[in-house]
């Protein structure tokens, strides 16, 4: 207790004077309680004093008990060396024993089996001599086993002796075996009737004998019987393709006649099969001689009759030794050409289907060159689709060359019987003669992949590639020629077309004809490449076949816009020969613009309803990309147009924009009718913004022009005063006003010269025009003239058009690739 804590502790117990008379009875208590601890201290030091003296004694006293043990341990350990020695000494003479025994007991057993074993020996040898097979056999079993005993043995004279003489009986009951056998299929079997018995009697033996002798025996059958083959077929009377079939019906009828004299063969030899593979192996050889002797090409029929019945003979085959037919699962899938989506399962699933079908039915020139397979048993590796067909292939180029012409033929035909319309019953609206033509491709496929799925599928298939592209052709030849407007400068088409209704359906049925080839060409390819070898499936492409459709198609819808592009050449000359500058006052909708309506309500109906969504929108933007700038590019042909005049083009102005707005509800399109209408209200709203800038008072003309057309330039600027009637005096002090203000851009612009009516035409046509006087020279220049007539229009419609097109060039594929090359 610190310094502050004890006079806190004494302030606490006296806190007041009164309370120090209770100073003495505290401190005889302290000095009581001093003497208690004093004392316990003193018992404490004592006791433990006692304590360390007892616990040296008890130490003592554990160091002796276990100095004891030790010793006790020692003495055990020296008694139990003793036992062990008298043990020893005891079993000794015991263990010698034991070992006698095992050496007599290894020795009789060793000399009883020998017994045994030349017992053995010397009743097969008689068993040999009297070709006694069926016991022979059996015995043939026991000495194995007990030659098997006496391997330890080998280096002993007398084991030796034995196994050099059961080496020699079995080789004179092979002698015997081979002997016998070599009688069966000369008639002796009939005369002796027991020879067959015997016969089956020695395969046991055979059996018992080593698998080589198994092997050596049946090839010797094997061979034996097709020699007479050999000498029939390769004289000159059957040496001959058209023989084929006897062939054939030569090893069958050799089989259905000795089916029950084989069958002294145990089955697991499998002799039949045996004999099957080498007849096809022959047969192979013998063919290809008379495929490459021939001094001619081989004629079709016989060649195919030659190896349609070869397939038919491999089939057999396959399915009596093993593996069904597949052709049916191919028909399957050359049936689901043109009718893909009605397909639930996935291309990728079926592909790996029939790579795993095809990775099992692999050529049989592939399996001869694996010697690791056993071709003895049945349905183990060997496959005999293709082992004689296959010899075929390298002659079937004949074949090829007359599925051509045939295909070429029927395409001539199918072109000169279209008819080129649809009947209105008609739900898919693609011509006859494309739905017939791959009608006609899959009869062909079917053919062929019943004969062969090597390079002669292949090549066939190219041949189906030119068709394609012939089809194509065929197609673009049909096609309205000739062309105008912005959208045929760009693409390089000279002249006009025109197009009646009839034409108009004409191009949407190629449209859907071609996009349904492009759609089914490649399914076309996809079926080819699961019937193909699997070796050839990556060359399997239908890519270009179906560039060429595409090019159809974008030639087709250019076309169609180009045709109806024309159909409004009397409403634009209608427009410029209108009186704008003397017009009283603003009516209803002028007649141009009543024609504009009666042509697109005429065409588009039909147009929409014969389209699908993808290509009537695209027909859609071409058509707004051409008649906006175009009608813009017009108001500069009218001459003078007075306030009345130009309130009343105006009024002409949104009733064309509505109308053009109300195309996708006039089709029955409307899938993308949002982003049209931008498009069409972009367009149309420059020709608006033009004839508000000619309604603008003469002193603010120059402000309302560059607000409302900042990309004008001071040509067109001129070119609009002089449709407000200005005279040339005041032309010029507004110009040089606005030159001092500066344009917004510097581009040139449409001339004067161009100014004064004439006969409508598109606004490509004032182009044309143009690069006459040298304004245009390039496709640039081109871009830029249609800046001048459109606005806005080359950057948003026009040359979104080329600029797709030009990226298109360097594409593989896609409707746009070729639309510059046509």
């Amino acid at each position: 207790m610190d310094k502050s804590s004890a006079l806190d502790y004494i302030n606490q117990m006296f806190p007041t004077e009164a309370s120090l008379s209770g100073v003495e009875p505290l401190m005889q208590k302290i000095h009581s309680e001093i003497r208690r601890v004093d004392a316990g201290i003193l018992a404490a030091v004592r006791q433990q004093s006692n304590s360390g003296t007892k616990a040296k004694e008890d130490l003592a006293a554990a160091t002796h008990a276990v100095e004891e043990l030790m010793y006790k341990i020692r003495e055990i350990k020296t008694k139990a060396e003793q036992s062990e020695t008298m043990v020893q000494e005891i079993c000794r003479d015991i263990k010698k024993l034991d070992f006698a025994k095992k050496h007599i007991t290894t020795t009789i057993t060793a000399l009883h089996r020998l017994t045994m074993l030349v017992s053995a020996v010397e009743q097969l040898q008689v068993m040999a001599s009297k070709r006694q097979y069926k016991e022979a056999a059996a015995q043939l079993e026991a000495v194995n086993q007990l030659c098997s005993h006496f391997e330890a043995y080998r280096d002993i004279p007398k084991i030796t002796e034995l196994r050099e003489k059961f080496k020699s009986i079995k080789q004179i009951l092979k002698s015997h075996v081979f002997s016998d056998f070599s009688s069966l299929g000369t008639g002796k079997e009939t005369e002796e009737g027991n020879l067959l018995q015997q016969l089956s009697d020695a395969c046991l033996v055979v059996d018992a004998l080593e698998p080589s002798v198994r092997e050596e025996l049946v090839n010797n059958f094997c061979r034996r019987e097709l020699t007479s083959y050999e000498q029939i077929f390769e004289g000159a009377e059957l040496a001959k393709l058209d023989k084929t079939e006897r062939r054939y019906a030569w090893i069958k009828r050799r089989m259905r006649t000795n089916e029950e004299i084989w069958k002294i063969f145990p089955l697991s030899w499998h002799v039949s099969y045996r004999l099957c593979i080498q007849f096809c192996k022959k047969t192979r050889k013998q063919l290809e001689d008379i495929l490459e002797n021939l001094k001619e090409k081989p004629d079709v029929g016989t060649l195919l009759l030659a190896l349609q019945r070869t397939l038919e003979f491999e089939d057999e085959l396959a399915e009596k030794f093993g593996g069904g037919s597949i052709s049916r699962e191919v028909g399957a899938d050359i049936e689901e050409i043109g009718r893909a989506e009605d397909n639930s399962q996935k291309a990728s699933d079926i592909r790996k289907k029939y790579e795993k079908r095809l990775a099992v039915h692999q050529g049989s020139e592939t399996q001869e060159k694996d010697g690791n397979t056993d071709l003895s048993v049945p349905g183990a590796g060997f496959n005999f689709r293709g082992i004689i067909s296959s010899c075929f292939e390298p002659h079937m180029i004949v074949y090829v060359e007359l599925e051509e012409k045939t295909l070429m033929e029927n395409l001539e035909k199918l072109v000169q019987d279209e008819t080129w319309d649809i009947e209105e019953a008609s739900q898919n609206n693609v011509l006859n003669s494309s739905m017939q033509l791959f009608l006609i491709i899959k009869r062909s496929l079917k053919r062929c992949s019943a004969l062969t799925k090597s390079n002669t599928l292949f090549n066939l298939f190219k041949v189906f590639q030119k068709m394609l592209k012939a089809y194509a052709a065929k197609l673009f030849a049909r096609l309205p020629k000739g062309g105008t407007g912005i959208v045929a400068a760009a693409t390089g088409m000279d002249g006009q077309i025109k197009t009646s209704d009839k034409d108009e359906r004409l191009i949407c049925y190629i449209v859907n004809s071609a996009e349904y080839c492009h759609k089914t060409s490649g399914e076309l390819a996809e079926s080819v490449s699961k019937i193909i070898d699997s070796q050839l499936a990556d060359g399997v492409d239908m890519s270009e076949v179906q560039d060429e459709f595409s090019a159809v198609i974008t030639k087709a819808l250019v076309t169609l816009v180009l045709g109806l592009e024309t159909k409004f050449d009397a409403e634009m000359a209608a427009m410029t020969r209108v009186p704008w500058g003397s017009l009283e006052s603003v009516g209803d909708q002028s007649e141009y613009v009543n024609g504009i309506n009666m042509i697109l309500t005429t065409s588009i109906p039909a147009l929409g309803s014969l389209l699908s969504p993808i290509y009537f929108q695209f027909f859609l933007d071409k058509l707004a990309s051409s008649l906006g700038p175009r009608f813009y590019a017009n108001i500069f042909k009218c001459k003078h147009i007075s306030e009345t005049g130009a309130q009343q083009m105006l009024l002409d102005t949104q009733a064309v924009k509505t109308i053009l707005l109300d195309i996708p509800m006039l089709a029955r399109q409307s899938s993308s009718a949002a982003n049209y209408s931008k498009f069409v209200s972009r367009e149309m709203s420059k020709a608006e913004a033009l004839l508000k800038v000619i309604l603008s008072p003469v002193d603010s003309v120059a402000d309302t022009y560059r607000a409302l057309l900042p990309e004008g330039t001071p040509m067109e600027f001129q070119r609009i005063l002089e449709l407000k009637g200005l005279k040339k005096a005041d032309q010029q002090t507004i110009l040089d006003d606005f030159n001092k203000h500066g344009p917004a851009i510097t581009q040139p612009s449409i001339p004067a010269s161009v100014a004064p009516a004439v006969p409508a035409a598109p606004a490509a046509s004032v182009i044309a025009n143009n690069a006459s006087l040298g304004f245009i020279a390039s496709r640039e220049d081109v871009l830029t003239r249609a800046a001048a007539l459109g606005r806005g229009a080359a950057t948003t419609g026009f040359k979104r058009f080329l600029a797709l097109t030009e990226a298109a060039k360097d594409r593989k594929d896609g409707p746009f690739r070729k639309l510059f090359n046509t």
